[in-house]
């Protein structure tokens, strides 16, 4: 049997009549379905109140056992953004070049993808998420953190969410391996680089590759 908290608040969540609901629904996925991953940005300034809002967004993920294993190093400064770049293109040029098999390399033609990352720098902001292995207590003790992969994953896809609700472009990157990161960030070995998301301003008459998202059928199965 669940032990209850020690301590509870009452829920706040507002019901909507059911004709309301279903537009909300509707209407959410229109702006959803509207984002895109975007590979050039514009070097316009993004308000840093926007990013902290949407980051404090991602941080109402649920996870496990609420310990929110989750860090956002948020990048802005040029020679940091130039690091990173650095550190990316270095292990991209190994993929492209030595690791990706064929069919992966084919996978990533239509999207026009290459070990060249200039976005790192143009964007004016790279938010890096770590999850967090495991967390320390405040006399620096080993605590468990649970479901580590999953909550962060709710969390990273909250914050997109947001930014995309905000008027922002994102890029997820994910160079591998990313350890350099660590190192150029500052954060523990007990944190693990999940990857890079690229933030800002598209760059004017921006273009994106046409694809298409899978129907309802093809991605949900209902039991009634």
């Amino acid at each position: 049997m669940d032990t209850p908290p020690s301590k509870t608040v009452a829920l706040h969540l507002t019901e909507y009549p059911e004709e309301e609901m279903l537009q909300r629904a509707k209407n959410f996925y229109g702006l959803v379905n509207r984002r895109r991953s975007v590979r050039d940005f514009s070097d316009r300034p993004v308000c840093r109140q926007v990013i902290e809002q949407c980051l404090l967004a991602a941080g109402t993920a649920p996870s496990g056992a609420n310990r929110q294993p989750w860090h956002f190093c948020v990048v802005s400064a040029a020679s940091i953004k130039q690091q990173i770049r650095q550190g990316a293109e270095r292990e991209e040029r190994e993929f492209y070049q030595r690791r990706a098999p064929d069919d992966w390399l084919q996978a990533l033609a239509p999207l026009g993808t290459n070990e060249s990352k200039p976005f790192l720098e143009s964007a004016p902001y790279l938010i890096v998420i770590f999850a967090e292995k495991h967390g320390l207590d405040a006399g620096g003790n080993k605590i468990k953190n649970y479901y580590v992969p999953e909550s962060v994953g709710i969390a990273t896809g909250l914050l997109i969410t947001a930014l995309h609700h905000a008027g922002l472009a994102t890029l997820t990157h994910t160079p591998s391996p990313m350890k350099f990161l660590n190192q150029i960030l500052g954060r523990p070995a007990r944190e693990k680089p999940v990857m890079i998301l690229v933030v800002g301003h598209a760059a004017r008459d921006t273009r994106v590759p046409d694809i298409k998202r899978k129907p309802l059928a093809d991605i949900a199965s209902f039991f009634d």
